[in-house]
């Protein structure tokens, strides 16, 4: 056990007087410290006993009681001030204070050197110093005998616990939620706070905050290494606390066992995103990838084709974490902005997935892929959900549950209404390829400008003339007939929503 304030006073040589605070003489000191500085609670991390010369001490009572209360608020043990030195006279409201919180203020006598103390402490401490090398070293040998015998994260995690006396939880700060799979949740005023906390001090590296108490324990948060979006949090007695130090050497455990775990899941995310290319691009043999997704727990049959967006692409990144973390089976895959998932379907899904891409998300969803047969069908139906949702702000569409857009219902319908006014004219930018619809599309949306719409593709007027006469030409239609633009504008919509989301849309085509 470390040494107490009071049993400071009781050794003979140092001669120490208590001045005020005599009903915290049982603070321990885990080491001393000697400041001058105008606010030296800054400087310290609790556990101190803090030695001055008066020198910065301020005069008034206001200030010397908001002095005391600082102190004790930063944990400090007890202040030791030279007597006969630089400090001003001591007023009454610094003494009420300092007995009302029990916080033990000293006389050091003339010409005891501050140094006497300190090794007075260091020996004192010197057994409690060997303890915590000896917890230290169990702590770090932990993560070996854990690695060796595989077990799961939260087994490591309690026997972290058992070492720390308290109980320990690792979050995503980003939702609040348990970073592995099967360990226990926060309570929910916790995980609220911690991401309350991590959107306030996203620029913060390093640290330890304090996050609101459940019940008769006090929680925190640690900053763990090299992983920004992951927290650990303690709870424990607010009498006993937690040791600090050790609780940096646990961060770091934790920060090895998560290394390892983000390698697993970079390796299947690397295995899952090469499979799902190879389905979304029709390169795929049925027999043999309805065997890769049966190893992997998925069946087609039960499984949905997700495409989502996010205005925070390190979580469309991270959206493999997220689905592990709910030991759900998946194959993910993000490329030009747009995540494509296939997932198990389940109550939880859309919750899952709009908690792990944030409030900025915007997520389509297929109906069940049933056969890998009809599997680009479920592409164009999730890529058809997300326009709906894209253009309707929701968070979750699912194909064949949204509101029709633009008397749309379905993919077939959208097909059909291309395939009767637009064929003519994808046909000619294949064969020729040359830029029609995307000209018309571009003419559209600058409100029949030539100029306007020659400045925004960067081509001469004459050319926007000649390419919006040849699509007039195919299609049959004048664009100065309001029947006849209708129509256009409804069928470059229809296209819009039919174009691969994981492709260039100057250099995709519809599906046909």
């Amino acid at each position: 056990m470390a040494v107490t304030v009071g049993e400071l006073v009781e050794i003979p040589h140092l001669r120490l007087e208590v001045y005020s605070g005599a009903s915290g003489l049982g603070r321990e000191v885990t080491w001393t410290h000697t400041s001058d500085l105008p606010e030296p609670w800054r400087w310290v991390t609790g556990g101190e006993f803090l030695m001055t010369n008066g020198m910065s001490f301020p005069k008034s009572a206001k200030e010397q009681a908001d002095l005391v209360r600082h102190l004790a608020d930063a944990g400090v043990a007890g202040l030791g001030i030279g007597e006969n030195m630089y400090c001003p006279r001591l007023t009454a409201a610094f003494t009420r204070t300092s007995d009302e919180l029990g916080f033990p203020v000293l006389w050091i006598r003339y010409p005891l050197p501050f140094v006497a103390i300190s090794r007075s402490v260091a020996e004192a401490t010197l057994l409690d110093q060997s303890h915590r090398l000896a917890r230290t070293v169990r702590i770090y040998d932990l993560i070996r005998r854990h690695t060796a015998r595989g077990a799961a994260p939260a087994d490591l995690l309690s026997a972290l616990a058992r070492e720390l006396g308290c109980e320990i939880q690792v979050c995503d700060r980003a939702t609040g939620e348990p970073w592995f799979p099967g360990t226990t949740p926060l309570d929910p005023t916790i995980s609220d706070a911690v991401v309350a906390l991590s959107e306030a001090s996203k620029n913060v590296a390093g640290g330890a905050y304090g996050l609101p108490s459940v019940g008769d324990r006090a929680a925190m948060l640690t900053d763990i290494p090299r992983h920004a979006g992951a927290a650990l949090v303690t709870l424990s007695d607010p009498r006993v606390g937690v040791d600090p130090i050790q609780l940096q050497h646990a961060a770091t455990v934790v920060a090895i066992e998560l290394s390892q775990t983000q390698l697993m899941l970079e390796h299947e995310r690397r295995y899952g995103s090469g499979l799902l290319t190879q389905m979304l691009e029709g390169r795929m043999d049925i027999a043999g990838v309805t065997a890769q997704l049966a190893d992997l727990g998925l069946k087609p049959e039960s499984a949905v084709l997700v495409a989502a967006r996010s205005e925070e692409p390190e979580r469309m990144l991270e959206l493999h974490n997220s689905l592990w973390r709910h030991t759900l089976p998946y194959l993910c895959l993000v490329r030009m902005g747009t995540a494509h998932v296939l997932v198990p379907d389940g109550p939880g899904t859309d919750s899952v997935l709009s908690r792990a891409l944030g409030p900025t998300a915007r997520i389509g969803i297929s109906r069940t892929v049933g056969s890998l047969a009809r599997f680009q069908d479920a592409a164009r139906e999730a890529a058809w959900a997300l326009s709906i949702a894209e253009r309707r702000e929701t968070v979750v569409s699912r194909y064949g549950s949204a509101v029709p857009w633009v008397g749309l219902s379905s993919v077939a319908d959208a097909q059909t209404l291309v395939d009767r006014i637009l064929r003519p004219v994808l046909d000619y930018d294949e064969q020729h390829n040359s830029r029609l619809v995307e000209t018309l599309d571009a003419f559209l949306q600058n409100q029949r400008s030539w100029q306007q719409t020659a400045q925004a593709m960067h081509i001469h007027r004459q050319t926007v003339m000649y390419r919006i006469r040849k699509v007039e030409a195919l299609t049959s239609r004048d664009l100065a007939d309001t029947n006849s633009l209708s129509e256009l504008w409804l069928a470059v919509r229809a296209a819009e929503l039919l174009y691969t989301r994981d492709s260039d849309r100057s250099e995709s085509k519809p599906a046909t």
